[in-house]
């Protein structure tokens, strides 16, 4: 049975597959379930507003789109570096309707250049580009727990969550759950395990879905 991590892992063939069908609606609203928060997010931290962002979302979702029916597999390129040139142009994008007097504001992290962040997104070497890996990983990693948290008790996984996730001490959680203090350091070490496992599983997936972005046209004006 499919578990709601499975939309959460990143592109596997069978799905970009289905994406060539531009009828196949459960196979865009997984990709869309997918994807929708690393572009959203994206966004956001690359200076955008919550409903630029959103813009941005609606926008890839649509460049995508007219692309896939042309797409073909290869040795060079993957999906994940293709998708991210599509949301930087959206970020680009969005900044290019602003009124020209407000400028773009410098993302978080950036004030001491004060650069805008439109000039950052069109550079040849953008800071997206670890903001992207970052969000990337996040989603792997939240895919990864939810994967393995079928696997496992449920008071496993809770033992895991309050210690390890919310980062609560030994003797709370302890006193929380009444259970053992060998209980909670095993709960850790084999979940913490079975994600790794899980992450690199998933990577390794990941990194085999090759995707040749098919050739596009130069924007107008």
């Amino acid at each position: 049975m499919k578990t709601p991590a499975d939309e959460l892992i990143p592109t596997r063939q069978s799905l970009l597959s289905r994406l060539k069908d531009l009828e196949d609606h459960d196979g865009w609203k997984e990709f869309f379930d997918t994807y929708w928060r690393l572009i959203y997010t994206v966004a956001l931290k690359a200076g955008l507003t919550e409903s630029e962002a959103e813009e941005v979302v609606q926008e890839t979702a649509i460049a995508v789109a007219r692309q896939m029916p042309t797409f073909e597999y290869d040795k060079s390129g993957s999906f994940k570096g293709w998708l991210l040139q599509i949301t930087r142009r959206r970020i680009a994008d969005q900044f290019r309707k602003r009124p020209p007097w407000e400028g773009a504001p410098p993302s978080a992290g950036d004030a001491s250049t004060g650069t805008p962040t439109i000039h950052r997104v069109l550079a040849p070497e953008p800071d997206l580009e670890p903001v992207w890996e970052e969000e990337w990983r996040k989603n792997l990693v939240d895919a990864a727990m939810q994967r393995v948290k079928a696997r496992v008790t449920p008071r496993q996984y809770q033992i895991f969550d309050l210690y390890v996730v919310k980062g609560w001490p030994v003797v709370e959680v302890k006193r929380t759950l009444n259970v053992s203090a060998p209980r909670v350091y095993l709960a850790k070490h084999r979940i913490s395990r079975l994600v790794r496992e899980e992450m690199r599983r998933m990577e390794k997936q990941c990194g085999e879905t090759k995707f040749a972005a098919p050739p596009t046209r130069p924007k107008q004006g």
